[in-house]
């Protein structure tokens, strides 16, 4: 979060202030959405010929938003859908793609809220115990671990499983 001052009878401050927003929410998008999306349409060639795997790293906050990081929480709310949708277009391929919801880890980022929190190390061991069971939807700490089965068994998970029906299946020529 970034206060602003400004002189709200100014049009010009205003106008300033909501570029600002605005700029600071495209960067998000850039970072967590945009990349993601653009190395995987780069990699999809390779990735279809290897039966490979796609594992994007998301947040709690993608599920929720936190309303004190609302550019963070959008970008990765939009990865979250990217990677479900992925995950069944990706499917009839041989592409696995997980979605790694993370917690709190000990990082920079996260520095300036005291609350418990996860180290690097952990998650990453987490991480690829997860790949090893070879679960979608990846929560590798305590805190993402306290939800993990509420929402596997939830109704977000259920309407994914649901609208990957809308796939249209692919015979082999086709494929």
């Amino acid at each position: 979060m970034t206060p602003l001052t400004l002189d709200v009878t100014s049009v010009s401050q205003i106008q300033t202030a909501a570029n600002e927003i605005v700029s600071v929410i495209e960067k998000h998008l850039a970072v967590n959405f945009l990349g993601p999306l653009r190395m995987t349409q780069a990699f999809l060639p390779l990735l279809k010929r290897s039966k490979g795997s796609i594992i994007n790293n998301l947040s709690l906050v993608g599920l929720a938003a936190l309303p004190v990081i609302p550019s963070y929480s959008i970008s990765k709310a939009a990865a979250f859908n990217m990677t479900q949708s992925l995950r069944a277009l990706l499917a009839a391929d041989g592409v696995t793609v997980h979605s790694v919801v993370l917690g709190p880890i000990d990082t920079d980022m996260n520095r300036g809220f005291n609350i418990p929190k996860a180290s690097t190390e952990s998650a990453a061991r987490g991480i690829f115990d997860g790949l090893e069971k070879g679960e979608e939807d990846i929560f590798p700490d305590p805190v993402s671990q306290s939800i993990a089965e509420a929402w596997r068994a939830g109704a977000a998970k259920a309407l994914e499983q649901q609208f990957k029906a809308f796939v249209p299946e692919r015979t082999a020529s086709a494929a």
